[in-house]
C-alpha cells in the first residue's frame, strides 16, 4: 500500500514539473486543426561540362541534321548520333551546344558525355590528339614495317599489330613509340592494347607503359631487411 502512494506521489509531481506547476511557468496549449506541407518542384541542374560551349574553328565545317552532327576538318571527318535526351544547337557563328531535350536521370547522364565527344570530335579534326608509350626492360625494342608495329617484348616471337586507316605510328630511340591521328577513342584504344601485351610490373618497372604513367615500386624479397 505505500508502496503504491509513493509511486503516484512521484508520478504526480513528474507531471507537475512537466507542465510548469511547479516553476511557475504557464503553458499554453494551442489546438492544431490541420497541418500543411509546403511543395517544392526541384529542378534538374545543369551539368557543369554540359553547359559549356563548344568553340568552332574556322577551319572546321560543321553539318547539323537533326540528331546527326558531322565535323570535317584539315586532318579528318568524324561523325556522331546524338540521343533524344540531348540536343545539339548552333547558337551563334563558331560555337555549339549541347542541351538536355528532357529533364531525367539519363538526361543528365548524357548531357556532360556527348558535350565532351562533341569537343574532342572539333579538336581533333582541327588540332588531333596523340599518345606517348615507353617500352622499359633488357631487349625490349619497337619497329615499323610497312603499315605494322612490330615488337619485341621478351615472347619466344614478336608481336606484329596492323596499325588501323586515321593513325599515325613514330618510334623513336627504338623504345619511344608515339600515337597520332584525329579520333581520340581510336588512339586510346589502340595505344592500350599496345600496352595489354606486356603491362609494367611493379617491382622492376619493366614493361610497357605510357610516358606520363606513374608507376607504383613494390619492394621485392632480396631488397626487404631480415
Amino acid at each position: 500500500m505505500a508502496c503504491s502512494l509513493n509511486s503516484s506521489f512521484q508520478t504526480s509531481n513528474l507531471r507537475t514539473v512537466f507542465l510548469g506547476k511547479k516553476n511557475e511557468v504557464c503553458v499554453s496549449s494551442v489546438p492544431v486543426n490541420r497541418v500543411g506541407f509546403l511543395r517544392k518542384t526541384v529542378v534538374c541542374k545543369e551539368s557543369r561540362i554540359g553547359k559549356q560551349p563548344i568553340q568552332v574553328p574556322s577551319n572546321v565545317t560543321i553539318t547539323l541534321e537533326g540528331q546527326f552532327l558531322k565535323v570535317k576538318g584539315p586532318l579528318g571527318e568524324l561523325s556522331q548520333s546524338y540521343p533524344r535526351e540531348v540536343n545539339v544547337e548552333r547558337e551563334e557563328p563558331g560555337t555549339l551546344k549541347v542541351k538536355k531535350a528532357m529533364e531525367t536521370r539519363r538526361a543528365n547522364q548524357m548531357h556532360g558525355l556527348f558535350r565532351t565527344l562533341t569537343d574532342n570530335m572539333v579538336v581533333g579534326v582541327s588540332k588531333g590528339f596523340e599518345k606517348k608509350l615507353q617500352l622499359i626492360g633488357v631487349g625490349y625494342r619497337a619497329m615499323l614495317e610497312g603499315q605494322d608495329l612490330v615488337l619485341n617484348l621478351g615472347f619466344s616471337h614478336p608481336v606484329r599489330m596492323a596499325i588501323p586507316d586515321g593513325i599515325k605510328v613514330k618510334v623513336e630511340d627504338n623504345t619511344r613509340i608515339t600515337v597520332s591521328g584525329y579520333d581520340k577513342s581510336a588512339i586510346g584504344q589502340f595505344a592500350a592494347s599496345v600496352r595489354r601485351w606486356r603491362p609494367p610490373e611493379p617491382y622492376k618497372g619493366k614493361g610497357v607503359k605510357y610516358a606520363d604513367e606513374i608507376i607504383r615500386r613494390k619492394e621485392g624479397k632480396a631488397g626487404k631487411k631480415k
